[in-house]
């Protein structure tokens, strides 16, 4: 009898638990813990790190868990590679969940930028209204460009005083609409977007709204993983689990 392990966070993730749940396969899925209320789950479900690759390895062993699923957010570097490096030590089996990057169209005005310390340089630029949409923990890098009025978006009320002088935030969970985010950026006179690569439907809105609205888009690259098994769709995911 499988014992999966999900590592969760997406709404891949809540997909994948749901169909879990109706085939009657046990799992658990795991969460960071930065969101405040996590989507409920249809299995038992933990909060919180493991302590790196030697935690993830024991809790590996300790709980009699036969697969691995990485179902974090492509952008999760640190938890991918710790779960690749850990399952290679417990010679469990690895497969992750993960979407398909989003891919530029004939229309689109990206600028691709490979880090977040990227994204930050290229808005060393004049003054603009630029929806940021990085997720709260990386809001204080951008920090040294106060001259833009930044347009936020978070799941949580932000617990500590926002670090620009001039922000708006919004608190919503996707997955968003094409006409929410176009009346969003219009509302807002947005001239500018900043998004993570982080590919799927859930969050591609803000992608085709800028595109209608002829908006740049500064596009931050994902980050480099070790070689892993992927899958792009939960029934993937049970092809490989048999």
């Amino acid at each position: 009898m499988p014992n999966l392990l999900i590592l969760g966070g997406t709404t891949e993730a809540t997909a994948l638990c749901r169909r879990l749940a109706d085939e009657g396969i046990h799992g658990t899925i795991s969460f960071a813990g930065r969101v405040e209320r996590p989507v409920r789950q249809p299995l038992p479900q933990r909060v919180g790190g493991f302590g790196g690759v030697e935690g993830l390895a024991r809790h590996i062993r300790d709980e009699g868990v036969t697969h691995v699923i990485d179902a974090t957010h492509p952008f999760a570097a640190q938890m991918s590679a710790n779960a690749v490096a850990a399952c290679e030590t417990t010679g469990t089996p690895l497969i992750a969940l993960t979407r398909a990057p989003w891919q530029p169209q004939a229309d689109d005005r990206w600028t691709r930028v490979p880090d977040i310390a990227g994204a930050v340089a290229a808005l060393d630029r004049p003054a603009t209204r630029v929806m940021l949409a990085v997720g709260r923990m990386h809001l204080a890098e951008f920090a040294p460009n106060p001259q833009h009025f930044y347009l936020l978006r978070l799941v949580d009320p932000p617990k500590e005083a926002l670090p620009f002088p001039d922000s708006h935030a919004v608190m919503d969970r996707g997955p968003f609409t094409l006409e929410d985010d176009l009346a969003l950026m219009r509302d807002n006179g947005i001239g500018l977007v900043v998004s993570k690569n982080a590919g799927g439907t859930g969050a591609r809105a803000k992608i085709d709204a800028a595109r209608a609205l002829g908006l740049e888009v500064v596009m931050i690259d994902r980050p480099a993983l070790p070689d892993r098994r992927e899958a792009h769709d939960v029934q993937g995911v049970l092809d490989w689990l048999g």
